[in-house]
């Protein structure tokens, strides 16, 4: 048999089988898991602001909490409002963790 004819025949079939444990592995090991039940979740303590024309998120994230990293703020800012990107518009009313 050929170098790769024996790479094709032991090769390929041993990468296949690393893809497939690491895979496994992968989801297998998720550190994310869902809540058991209703009473094991809590809520997210939040106040309602109403962005002002020349505001970002950044400065909201700084007013909010200037103990904080506001980088650390704006990303639950995003993940509270369930925002596709870190833009908002004058008016818009959102909600921010208040501790």
């Amino acid at each position: 048999m050929t170098r790769r004819g024996r790479f094709v025949f032991f090769g390929v079939p041993l990468i296949l089988l690393a893809a497939l444990l690491l895979s496994l592995s992968g989801f297998l090991n998720a550190p994310a898991k869902a809540a058991e039940s209703a009473s094991e979740l809590s809520p997210t303590p939040a106040v309602s602001v109403t962005v002002q024309s020349g505001e970002s998120l950044w400065a909201i994230a700084a007013a909010v909490a200037p103990g904080r990293d506001p980088r650390d703020v704006v990303a639950d800012i995003v993940q509270l409002n369930n925002l596709d990107a870190a833009r908002v518009f004058p008016g818009q009313r959102l909600f921010v963790p208040s501790k």
